[in-house]
Parts: structure tokens; sequence; C-alpha cells
């Protein structure tokens, strides 16, 4: 018998409406939104319900909301009986993941991507970073054309490592330029620059992580209950304390989406549910395997469709 995985999206998947439809018809869901609202101190679920979406795209908004609308989403699924023998999300989304392993209470997760949006809107100053995705570099001469770009004195790094021909760069806005310039040096076809506020998994957010850092100390972590394959290893983490490192980690870190679902793969899983908003995760992970099973729960009809 084969196993499953619950895969959680990151930033960019957010759109005004999410989760209000869990949010009407199941209390569990509505449970989770509102004591959102009760832990930040504002009524995130107005933003997430009613936008504007010029407010709700800001990292410091994005980041709870997604999480938000992806655990509410979670609890319906629970009600259903079902349960992952792994879990894992993208960027943002490894926060959903690990509430839903039992490591951080929600109340906990929201306050601290709140607090972590903050501080990397903060770590840049507009204008100063960007992100761009390269389609179809190879993996290993794109990171020799940033570690060369980077030597030249204009900082790029390998941000996502989203599956084979998709890899997003970030750092600083001359250096992404020039990797955009120079990707068929790498294989590559072309470069797509991101709407982002910042260079987010570059080591321009390690001040970011060091805030986040002392943040995460005051916070209590618990054991996993199902193995969280940590976005910084692409393998589990063993322990709760060892959670909390890779958590700064990840802010200036590589997120290694290929090779998590490599090794999710490699392990026995053969089912992966997307859970929370859009359908990101599910489209990279049938560009590495088209065999395995994808299921998304991001609307209460796709909860009942699939569940």
């Amino acid at each position: 018998m084969g196993k499953t995985a619950f895969v959680f999206p990151g930033q960019g998947t957010q759109s005004v409406g999410m989760g209000k439809d869990f949010y009407e018809a199941v209390p569990a869901s509505r449970e989770m939104i509102d004591s959102a609202d009760r832990a930040l101190g504002f009524s995130l679920s107005s933003l997430m319900f009613e936008g504007p979406d010029s407010e709700l795209k800001k990292t410091y908004n994005t980041q709870p909301a997604l999480l938000t609308a992806s655990v509410a989403a979670l609890a319906a699924l629970r009600e259903k009986g079902v349960t992952p023998d792994y879990v894992a999300g993208h960027s943002l989304g490894e926060y959903s993941a690990l509430v839903a392993a039992g490591v951080l209470s929600f109340e906990d997760a929201v306050t601290i991507v709140r607090a972590r949006g903050e501080y990397m809107e903060a770590a840049v100053p507009g204008g100063q970073g960007a992100m761009a995705a390269v389609l179809g570099a190879d993996r290993a001469a794109l990171e020799e054309l940033c570690r060369s770009i980077t030597e030249g004195g204009q900082l790029v790094e390998m941000a996502n490592i989203n599956c084979p021909g998709q890899i997003v760069v970030s750092g600083s806005k001359e250096g992404v330029a020039a990797a955009a310039e120079r990707v068929k040096e790498a294989g590559g076809k072309r470069a797509i620059p991101l709407e982002v506020s910042g260079p987010f998994h570059s080591s321009l957010m390690k001040e970011a992580a060091q805030r986040l850092g002392d943040k995460l100390a005051a916070v209590s972590f618990q054991e996993p209950i199902v193995p969280v394959v940590a976005n910084v290893t692409a393998r589990p983490a063993d322990s709760a304390e060892h959670i909390r490192g890779l958590l700064v980690e990840q802010v200036y870190s590589p997120v290694l989406w290929e090779d998590t679902v490599a090794y999710l793969i490699a392990e026995g899983v053969d089912t992966f549910v997307e859970i929370g908003p859009g359908n990101v995760l599910t489209g990279l992970i049938k560009k590495m395997d088209k065999t395995v099973k994808l299921i998304n729960v991001n609307t209460l009809e796709s909860l009942s469709e699939n569940f």
C-alpha cells in the first residue's frame, strides 16, 4: 500500500475570498480563522474574504492569510478522517506543515509568520532586491552562473529549486538582471521577473533570519507526530530543536522542493494532497512524476469531490 503526503503552498497562491467557503460551512475551519483574528488582534478574515487585493499581497498580510486558509482547509479534511504519512510545505507552507504535524500550535504559527513577513519586508529597502523564475536551465550550470555573477560583485543565488527546468533566483536587482540576461549560458530559455517585495531565500535575508530566530526562541516547539520534510535539507527534521534551527536557515537558504518531492516518492509516497489555495505544487509534482495521484483541497467543493 502506498503512502500519502500532505503538502502546503507558499506565497503567490493567495486570492481574495480564500477560505470563505470553509468558514461558512465547517465549524472547525471557522474556529481556526476566528482564532487567527484573535491571535493577531485584527480582522485577518475580512482581508482574506473581502480584500482589497493590494493589501492581501503585502508580505506581512499574505503570510498569515495563506497559513490560515491552508489550516482551515486542513481542519475540514481532518473531519473526514484522512491522515498523512509525511507533511511538507513550500517556504511559508512549511509552517502549515508544522501545524499539521503538531510541532507548532496554530496560534503561535500565525503570529510567527506575521512577524516573519514584517522582518522579510524590512530586511532590504524597496527596489534593491529582486527575484526571477528561470525556465529550462540546468541546475548545476545555473548555480555556477550565479556564483560567477556574485563573485563579480552583483549578488544572485538560487532560491527555489521547484522542479526540473524551473528554478527561481534571488538577490540584488543588478545580480538578478545579470542572471536573466545570461540564462542561455546555463541552458535556460528565459527568465521571468517575479512580483515580490524582496529577495527572499537569499543571503540578503540574514538580518530577517536573525530577528526571526529571536522570536522563535520564545515559542514552544513539540516533537512532530508525523515526519516533516524540511525545505533546507529535503529530509525529515528529526527533533523539535532541529526544526527551530531549520526555520531560521530557511529564510536565507534555497527551498529544495524538487529534492523534497523526489525524497517522498523514494520513500513510497504515491498520493500527494495539496491543501490550501491554488494548485501550484500539484503542477510542479506532475512535472516530476506523472504516475503519482494528485489531489487538491483548496475549496469545499474539491474536498467533497475527493473525500
